[in-house]
Protein backbone atom coordinates (compact mmCIF):
# COMPACT_ATOMS: atom_id res chain seq x y z
CA UNK A 1 0.00 0.00 0.00
CA UNK A 2 1.47 3.36 -1.08
CA UNK A 3 1.58 6.30 1.30
CA UNK A 4 2.63 8.86 -1.28
CA UNK A 5 0.69 12.12 -1.36
CA UNK A 6 -1.66 12.52 -4.31
CA UNK A 7 -0.22 14.41 -7.23
CA UNK A 8 -1.68 17.42 -9.00
CA UNK A 9 -3.65 20.37 -7.78
CA UNK A 10 -5.65 20.35 -4.58
CA UNK A 11 -9.36 19.59 -5.07
CA UNK A 12 -12.04 21.84 -3.63
CA UNK A 13 -12.41 21.54 0.13
CA UNK A 14 -13.30 23.57 3.19
CA UNK A 15 -10.02 25.48 3.15
CA UNK A 16 -9.91 25.95 -0.64
CA UNK A 17 -11.99 29.12 -0.69
CA UNK A 18 -9.80 30.68 2.02
CA UNK A 19 -6.63 29.71 0.17
CA UNK A 20 -7.94 31.28 -3.04
CA UNK A 21 -8.88 34.50 -1.24
CA UNK A 22 -5.48 34.72 0.45
CA UNK A 23 -3.72 34.18 -2.88
CA UNK A 24 -5.98 36.75 -4.56
CA UNK A 25 -5.33 39.38 -1.89
CA UNK A 26 -1.58 38.88 -2.25
CA UNK A 27 -1.74 39.00 -6.06
CA UNK A 28 -3.94 42.09 -6.21
CA UNK A 29 -1.75 43.87 -3.65
CA UNK A 30 1.52 43.14 -5.45
CA UNK A 31 0.54 43.00 -9.14
CA UNK A 32 -2.45 45.34 -9.09
CA UNK A 33 -5.81 44.53 -10.62
CA UNK A 34 -4.70 44.55 -14.25
CA UNK A 35 -1.56 42.53 -13.50
CA UNK A 36 -3.44 39.79 -11.65
CA UNK A 37 -4.78 36.79 -13.53
CA UNK A 38 -7.10 34.01 -12.43
CA UNK A 39 -4.36 31.53 -13.44
CA UNK A 40 -1.79 33.21 -11.20
CA UNK A 41 -4.20 33.22 -8.26
CA UNK A 42 -5.02 29.56 -8.88
CA UNK A 43 -1.34 28.63 -9.10
CA UNK A 44 -0.57 30.43 -5.83
CA UNK A 45 -3.53 28.72 -4.13
CA UNK A 46 -2.56 25.32 -5.55
CA UNK A 47 -5.88 24.81 -7.34
CA UNK A 48 -7.14 24.68 -10.89
CA UNK A 49 -8.27 27.96 -12.46
CA UNK A 50 -11.70 26.43 -13.07
CA UNK A 51 -12.11 26.09 -9.30
CA UNK A 52 -11.45 29.82 -8.85
CA UNK A 53 -14.18 30.53 -11.41
CA UNK A 54 -16.46 28.03 -9.67
CA UNK A 55 -16.13 29.77 -6.31
CA UNK A 56 -15.95 33.40 -7.44
CA UNK A 57 -17.02 33.78 -11.07
CA UNK A 58 -15.21 36.66 -12.75
CA UNK A 59 -12.00 38.43 -11.81
CA UNK A 60 -14.09 41.44 -10.76
CA UNK A 61 -16.11 39.23 -8.40
CA UNK A 62 -12.91 37.69 -7.03
CA UNK A 63 -11.49 41.16 -6.38
CA UNK A 64 -14.58 42.28 -4.43
CA UNK A 65 -14.57 39.01 -2.46
CA UNK A 66 -10.87 39.45 -1.67
CA UNK A 67 -11.62 42.84 -0.12
CA UNK A 68 -13.90 41.03 2.36
CA UNK A 69 -16.43 43.84 2.42
CA UNK A 70 -19.51 43.27 4.57
CA UNK A 71 -21.63 44.24 1.55
CA UNK A 72 -21.02 44.18 -2.20
CA UNK A 73 -21.00 47.86 -3.21
CA UNK A 74 -22.12 46.94 -6.72
CA UNK A 75 -25.29 45.39 -5.29
CA UNK A 76 -26.20 48.07 -2.73
CA UNK A 77 -25.59 50.88 -5.24
CA UNK A 78 -27.68 49.15 -7.92
CA UNK A 79 -31.03 50.79 -7.12
CA UNK A 80 -29.43 54.23 -6.83
CA UNK A 81 -27.81 53.82 -10.25
CA UNK A 82 -30.89 52.42 -12.00
CA UNK A 83 -32.73 55.72 -11.52
CA UNK A 84 -30.26 57.52 -13.77
CA UNK A 85 -27.85 60.41 -13.32
CA UNK A 86 -30.27 63.08 -12.08
CA UNK A 87 -30.15 63.03 -8.27
CA UNK A 88 -27.65 60.16 -8.27
CA UNK A 89 -25.26 62.08 -6.01
CA UNK A 90 -27.79 62.18 -3.19
CA UNK A 91 -29.01 58.60 -3.69
CA UNK A 92 -25.49 57.18 -3.77
CA UNK A 93 -24.43 59.18 -0.73
CA UNK A 94 -27.46 57.99 1.26
CA UNK A 95 -26.59 54.36 0.40
CA UNK A 96 -22.96 54.92 1.37
CA UNK A 97 -23.89 56.51 4.71
CA UNK A 98 -26.44 53.81 5.52
CA UNK A 99 -23.79 51.12 5.01
CA UNK A 100 -21.15 52.93 7.07
CA UNK A 101 -23.54 53.95 9.85
CA UNK A 102 -24.69 50.35 10.35
CA UNK A 103 -22.84 49.12 13.47
CA UNK A 104 -22.55 45.61 11.99
CA UNK A 105 -20.53 47.00 9.06
CA UNK A 106 -18.46 49.64 10.81
CA UNK A 107 -15.61 47.56 12.31
CA UNK A 108 -14.94 45.44 9.19
CA UNK A 109 -15.01 48.55 7.01
CA UNK A 110 -12.65 50.43 9.33
CA UNK A 111 -10.25 47.48 9.24
CA UNK A 112 -10.37 47.54 5.46
CA UNK A 113 -9.71 51.29 5.29
CA UNK A 114 -6.73 51.01 7.62
CA UNK A 115 -5.32 48.28 5.39
CA UNK A 116 -5.89 50.37 2.28
CA UNK A 117 -3.75 53.15 3.71
CA UNK A 118 -0.73 50.80 3.56
CA UNK A 119 1.35 50.90 0.33
CA UNK A 120 -0.02 47.59 -0.98
CA UNK A 121 -3.55 48.67 -0.11
CA UNK A 122 -3.15 51.90 -2.04
CA UNK A 123 -2.61 49.87 -5.18
CA UNK A 124 -5.80 47.93 -4.49
CA UNK A 125 -7.76 51.18 -4.40
CA UNK A 126 -6.06 52.79 -7.36
CA UNK A 127 -5.82 49.81 -9.69
CA UNK A 128 -8.74 47.72 -8.44
CA UNK A 129 -11.52 49.44 -6.54
CA UNK A 130 -11.68 52.41 -8.90
CA UNK A 131 -11.73 50.11 -11.93
CA UNK A 132 -14.04 47.38 -10.62
CA UNK A 133 -16.53 49.33 -8.49
CA UNK A 134 -16.30 53.09 -8.99
CA UNK A 135 -15.68 53.23 -12.75
CA UNK A 136 -18.59 50.98 -13.72
CA UNK A 137 -20.97 53.17 -11.68
CA UNK A 138 -20.25 56.07 -14.02
CA UNK A 139 -20.71 53.86 -17.07
CA UNK A 140 -24.00 52.48 -15.71
CA UNK A 141 -25.24 56.02 -15.03
CA UNK A 142 -24.48 56.95 -18.63
CA UNK A 143 -22.51 60.07 -17.70
CA UNK A 144 -19.96 61.56 -20.05
CA UNK A 145 -16.27 61.13 -19.21
CA UNK A 146 -16.78 58.57 -16.41
CA UNK A 147 -13.03 57.95 -16.30
CA UNK A 148 -12.57 61.58 -15.31
CA UNK A 149 -15.65 62.08 -13.18
CA UNK A 150 -15.69 58.97 -11.00
CA UNK A 151 -12.25 59.54 -9.41
CA UNK A 152 -13.54 62.98 -8.39
CA UNK A 153 -16.57 61.31 -6.76
CA UNK A 154 -14.24 58.83 -5.06
CA UNK A 155 -12.14 61.68 -3.67
CA UNK A 156 -15.18 63.05 -1.84
CA UNK A 157 -16.30 59.65 -0.57
CA UNK A 158 -12.84 58.51 0.58
CA UNK A 159 -12.24 61.87 2.24
CA UNK A 160 -15.54 61.59 4.10
CA UNK A 161 -14.69 58.04 5.21
CA UNK A 162 -11.34 59.10 6.64
CA UNK A 163 -12.55 62.27 8.36
CA UNK A 164 -15.92 61.02 9.68
CA UNK A 165 -15.29 57.37 10.45
CA UNK A 166 -11.56 56.85 10.86
CA UNK A 167 -10.43 60.12 12.48
CA UNK A 168 -13.88 60.99 13.91
CA UNK A 169 -13.36 64.71 13.34
CA UNK A 170 -16.16 66.92 14.62
CA UNK A 171 -18.60 68.17 13.57
CA UNK A 172 -18.61 65.59 10.74
CA UNK A 173 -18.46 62.61 13.10
CA UNK A 174 -21.77 63.49 14.74
CA UNK A 175 -23.65 65.04 11.81
CA UNK A 176 -26.90 63.42 10.74
CA UNK A 177 -27.36 61.80 7.37
CA UNK A 178 -29.53 64.70 6.20
CA UNK A 179 -26.90 67.24 7.21
CA UNK A 180 -24.14 65.37 5.39
CA UNK A 181 -26.32 64.90 2.31
CA UNK A 182 -27.11 68.63 2.23
CA UNK A 183 -23.39 69.43 2.31
CA UNK A 184 -21.85 66.69 0.16
CA UNK A 185 -24.51 65.62 -2.36
CA UNK A 186 -24.41 68.82 -4.47
CA UNK A 187 -20.63 68.46 -4.88
CA UNK A 188 -20.90 64.78 -5.79
CA UNK A 189 -23.71 65.60 -8.24
CA UNK A 190 -21.58 68.33 -9.82
CA UNK A 191 -18.79 65.80 -10.29
CA UNK A 192 -21.26 63.41 -11.91
CA UNK A 193 -23.12 65.73 -14.26
CA UNK A 194 -21.87 69.30 -13.94
CA UNK A 195 -19.43 71.05 -16.25
CA UNK A 196 -15.77 70.17 -15.72
CA UNK A 197 -12.94 72.62 -16.45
Amino acid sequence: MSTRAPRGRRPGGPDTRSAILAAARAQFATAGFSGTTIRAVAADAGVDAALVHHYFGTKDDLFVAALELPVDPRVVLGPAIEQGPDGAGERMLRVFLSVWDDPANRLPLLGLVRGLLEPSGQRLVRDGFLEVVIGPVGVALGIDEPGRRMPLVASQVFGLIIVRYLLEVEPLASMTTDELVAIYAPTIQRYLTGPLP
